[in-house]
């Protein structure tokens, strides 16, 4: 996965066979690692962590928050399949293993745009600038709807963010779109199981085929240090009227037609 656009987040997912050992750089990073299948160790500093999942559509998972200049290092225990992100960062917080009782699970959302969202590392949790979320998005549903954007423009923070996706059945598949309003930036991507995408600005949003249901795993970083990482996105005004009916316009069928 390219990251190389990004100023301040780092991104990538490690696949550690069993025994297998890892050594992470953290120098002037914050770092947060979570599993997203299978179990191992996490040695940071003197303290000794144990990172497990069996199935991200079943069960959340504890973080890892690890500040600059510790000493990390990770051994699968089984085949491991853990997510890294990183930030710059000055060392205001220590390590913590940030545990599911601790992480806010809402729904958002209406309609065929509803979805359940974990803040993994959000707002009051302690970071310098990561952020983390999870998404379970039903099949067919859309995820972030309305668009937003947290790129600086129109009062919105300024933030880099990866998303990186796990589906349910191996024919699943879904889509995201970056775009910027006034038509100058417009990518589209289909996503499959293990792909990864990234936003370096504007509006943003994504929905799996009926298929298969989704998990998305969301790192962000940016400008907002601290409490400021509470700051929300800004969302598209074409779209955003969705929020007070999330109905309305809807075609009900059947449709008599002649």
């Amino acid at each position: 996965m390219v990251t190389d656009q990004l100023r301040y987040l780092g991104f990538r997912v490690l696949s550690v066979q069993p025994d297998a050992t890892v050594e992470l750089d953290t120098a002037g990073r914050e770092t947060g690692l979570l599993t997203i299948a299978g179990a191992g160790t996490v040695v940071a500093g003197n303290e000794k962590f144990t990172l497990t999942r069996n199935n991200v559509f079943g069960e959340l998972t504890s973080l890892l928050y690890v500040p600059p200049g510790v000493a990390l290092s990770v051994t699968a225990t089984t085949e491991w399949c853990v997510a890294v992100g990183t930030a710059p960062a000055d060392g205001r917080y220590p390590v913590r293993l940030i545990t599911p009782e601790e992480m806010k699970v809402e729904q958002r959302g209406g309609g065929v745009a509803v979805r359940q969202i974990h803040h993994v590392l959000a707002h009051p949790l302690p970071a310098e600038r990561l952020i983390v979320y999870e998404a379970l998005v039903p099949a067919g549903a859309w995820a972030g709807w309305p668009p937003h954007c947290h790129d600086g423009r129109h009062g919105s923070p300024r933030l880099e963010e990866t998303y990186f996706f796990r589906f349910d059945r191996g024919e699943g598949f879904g889509f995201h779109r970056n775009y910027l309003e006034d038509g100058s930036f417009d990518e589209v991507f289909t996503v499959r199981d293990g792909d990864c995408v990234v936003v370096p600005h504007g509006f943003h949003v994504t929905a799996p085929s009926p298929a298969a249901n989704m998990w998305i795993l969301n790192f962000l970083a940016g400008e907002p240090v601290a409490e400021e990482r509470a700051r929300p996105p800004y969302f598209d005004p074409r779209t955003s009227w969705i929020t007070d009916d999330w109905s309305r316009g809807r075609l009900d069928l059947p449709v008599t037609v002649r």
